[in-house]
């Protein structure tokens, strides 16, 4: 029987759209992404006649971009959770890189819907409307010397010590910025909004801060070279520079520390619960190639899926992918319906799905023997990728410390 999907649920529309997306996602997205990784430069990714502008064009076409956003504002009124993560997979499974280009594209976006001003709100309604790909935006946190440090949860967040190097300065009916955000800013050197996360007072550390919408245009911002990288090659990432940048008060989200809490653990929760969903995918691709390539390869006078040793580490990737998948997708379900979000969960779903991608490829790579560490099999690519993910969106290890303290009665 194989591989199965043991959701016993799923409507025929559900269905459907898992069906369409592994067929776009497949013809589209993985081919794109294998050309773009094998680029020497990543300003290349970005170029003018890339392939990547024609994917960006393609997944907006068909609206992939707006299937989160409420109908009100133009976005898709049938998708659902557990639909949602299931398409989620699907994008991982093609190219973990491209899907987190797609959906770092929307932070901004998300983030505006907060705003109480109808011209903030309106901008998502543009990008909804955006099929050409002319929107993109980025998660504009991680800085120099601050990445991981965002995400700490207590006490432990308020020390004036961890107040980040981005500072915004009160000045009359706004704020002037002035600082940094690292070079893993996700579509850092090509987005044109960002969801801007700021320090506003230093003697509060990391909730004395605040959160803007903002077009990446005014006067006082440059971008640094795009990141040459490991994995997720056809991910752009890169720096921004804030330079006596004035932004209008109506752009920001907020600036208390209490509604900064809330949205920040929020988004934490969102973008950690897709990043489970995603590598998931990513995992299955690896085990589906492992599979495939072990029904095929000889040695020993046999196929090596008949070595008992094959045999056994196949169904060890199994079971993690299928408990992977089991989690993640409850998280995301369970999500959508809660308020608020249950961030431990999401954080689980992340660290279990991303360690579970990067194992399962590395033991693909095992059963693939040389050929496994050969640019000519894509199991390559997904192990790259998948090692990444152990680190983007919070470093594993202070993820499961912050996700512990969630865990206290």
């Amino acid at each position: 029987m194989g591989l199965l999907e043991i959701e016993t649920n799923l409507t025929d529309e559900q269905k459907a759209l898992r069906t369409e997306a592994r067929r776009f996602f497949m013809n589209v997205l993985r081919p794109a992404a294998v050309e773009l990784d094998k680029l020497a430069d990543p300003a290349d990714v970005i170029a003018e006649d890339s392939i990547f502008w024609d994917v960006l064009r393609k997944a907006k076409e068909l609206g992939y971009h707006k299937r989160s956003y409420p109908e009100a504002v133009g976005g898709l009124a049938h998708s659902d959770a557990l639909a949602g993560a299931m398409i989620a997979e699907e994008m991982g499974y093609a190219a973990a890189d491209l899907a987190i280009a797609i959906g770092a594209g929307g932070f901004p976006y998300n983030f505006a819907l907060f705003s109480p001003y109808p011209e903030i709100q309106d901008i998502t309604r543009q990008y909804c409307a955006d099929t050409d790909g002319k929107m993109i935006g980025c998660w504009a946190i991680t800085e120099p010397d601050h990445g991981s440090d965002w995400l700490l949860i207590g006490e432990q967040s308020r020390d004036p010590k961890l107040a980040p190097q981005l500072r915004a300065i009160p000045d009359g009916d706004g704020y002037v910025l002035n600082g940094q955000k690292a070079a893993w800013v996700s579509n850092g050197t090509i987005a044109t909004h960002a969801a801007l996360f700021f320090n506003i007072d230093p003697t509060l550390g990391m909730e004395g801060n605040g959160i803007a919408v903002i077009p990446l245009d005014l006067p006082g911002i440059t971008r640094g070279a795009p990141l040459d990288k490991l994995g997720q090659r056809a991910l752009n990432q890169g720096e921004i520079f804030f330079d006596n940048v004035r932004i209008a008060k109506e752009s920001v989200i907020c600036s208390d520390p209490r509604t900064y809490t809330m949205l920040s653990e929020q988004t934490l929760a969102a973008a950690n619960a897709g990043m489970g969903n995603t590598f998931v995918g990513c995992a299955q691709a690896a085990l589906d190639e492992a599979l495939q390539y072990a029904q095929q390869r000889v040695q020993g006078g046999k196929v090596i899926f008949e070595h008992q040793s094959v045999k056994a580490r196949l169904f060890e990737m199994f079971t993690l992918v299928e408990a992977a998948r089991s989690l993640s997708r409850r998280v995301a379900v369970y999500n959508s319906q809660a308020q608020p979000a249950a961030l431990q969960y999401s954080i689980a779903s992340k660290v279990f799905a991303t360690e579970t991608a990067f194992k399962v490829a590395s033991m693909a790579i095992q059963i693939f023997g040389g050929i496994g560490l050969s640019k000519e099999s894509v199991i390559e690519k997904i192990f790259r990728d998948a090692r990444a993910a152990m680190i983007e969106d919070g470093v594993n290890e202070t993820l499961a410390l912050g996700g512990a303290e969630k865990l206290r009665d």
